[in-house]
């Protein structure tokens, strides 16, 4: 049977066109200095930024600003940020920008209440204990930060990258999700956020808690949504409609709807943040890598009916005359064969990594737990042994 729980989300999603009309109103609830963290200026060259300067004026907000946050978001900017927030009195902050600026500005928020180091909140060696308020101007559609309270940051010094949370405070008071503001990310960036997203929907998929048939529908739902989206959107790229679904699938894959009653497994997750941690490579490039071979490597007799349903009800498969493994790995097959189509990367060889740092990466697996994964649990040589195999 499902696990107890209780589900309560407080970010308030805006989703739409022109919806960023209704910054003003939601802003002006919190304050009025604010802190607006965004990336590498993106936004200025598509004319986002000066929209969202424009609506705050209508409230006289006093603007700073923390531009630069990197794509895998490092504790260095993290302190940057708390600075500022705490010499100029911030009120609110406001993220411009996609997951890794969302992931920055809720460790700032934490920050910014609390007087130990952030490093040592997202380790959990500290609790947090409150947090500024923030809201977010979605401008990329993958990780789903947007309306949940996970964040994951980089340590480039130790070479470290962990997730973290501290519900409520890192949970925006607002998210505004216009789909046209997505239209200008590049083709790549656009891959990696659908990689990203179909990930966190297998995530919650692989799991040992029986009766789960209405979270189970719902995530075959969203995958095989993003499948038949995906290909028309990277042929057409300013269509409105596309945007829109992939948009709304990133979010609903990451704000805890789908794993109401049960826990994922994480674990590939957890390989492709030490991957990064070591080559600060683009998560969804790393995750359209690691995962088949992470399905590959777990797959067993006792589990082989979790793999063979998804080969089945997602990809189509005809499980007649065949193995349940049988068909499980036809269904990994076409999931690699999916991404591979749509111009994710499939081999670490891609971003020039070889078997000399494998152990250093596996060690960094295994530096919060010496096992993880929930699903099936993995230890230090596990990770070797997927890492090689996505060599």
């Amino acid at each position: 049977m499902m696990d107890n729980f209780i589900y309560q989300n407080p970010t308030k999603l805006i989703f739409g066109k022109g919806q960023l009309d209704r910054l003003p109103k939601e802003v002006e609830k919190y304050g009025r200095k604010v802190l607006i963290v965004y990336g590498g200026g993106s936004i200025k060259k598509n004319g986002i930024y000066d929209n969202v300067l424009n609506m705050l004026k209508e409230i006289d907000a006093n603007v700073f600003e923390l531009p630069g946050v990197e794509p895998n978001p490092r504790i260095s900017t993290v302190r940057k940020g708390v600075e500022i927030c705490k010499s100029e009195g911030i009120e609110f902050i406001l993220a411009v920008g996609g997951g890794s600026t969302i992931d920055c500005t809720k460790a700032i928020a934490v920050g910014a209440k609390t007087d130990v180091d952030m490093w040592d909140v997202v380790t959990k060696k500290e609790r947090a204990s409150d947090g500024l308020p923030f809201g977010t101007v979605l401008t990329l559609a993958a990780t789903g930060s947007e309306m949940n309270g996970g964040s994951v940051i980089t340590n480039w010094e130790t070479n470290e990258k962990h997730g973290w949370g501290a519900a409520p405070y890192t949970f925006p008071k607002f998210s505004i999700l216009d789909p046209e503001h997505t239209m200008t990310v590049p083709r790549n960036q656009t891959v990696y956020g659908i990689v990203d997203s179909m990930s966190h929907v297998l995530e919650h998929y692989f799991h040992q808690t029986s009766n789960t048939p209405i979270q189970d529908r719902f995530c075959e739902g969203i995958l095989t949504t993003v499948m038949e989206t995906a290909p028309k959107l990277l042929e057409n790229p300013n269509n409105y409609e596309y945007r829109e679904t992939v948009m709304l699938a990133s979010t609903l894959a990451l704000n805890n709807m789908l794993n109401m009653g049960y826990r994922g497994d994480w674990a590939t997750h957890n390989i492709e943040h030490a991957v990064s941690a070591v080559h600060d490579i683009p998560h969804g490039g790393g995750l359209a890598i690691i995962f088949p071979h992470w399905m590959r490597h777990v797959l067993d007799d006792e589990n082989s009916a979790r793999f063979k349903q998804l080969a089945v009800r997602v990809f189509g498969l005809d499980p007649s005359g065949k193995s349940d493994k049988e068909v499980a790995l036809e269904g990994i097959d076409k999931l690699s064969e999916f991404w591979t189509s749509i111009g994710a990367p499939s081999r670490l060889a891609d971003y020039e990594i070889d078997e000399s740092t494998v152990e250093l990466m596996a060690e960094k697996t295994v530096i919060a737990r010496p096992q993880y994964g929930n699903f099936k649990k993995l230890d230090k040589q596990d990770s070797i042994a997927i890492l090689k195999a996505s060599l």
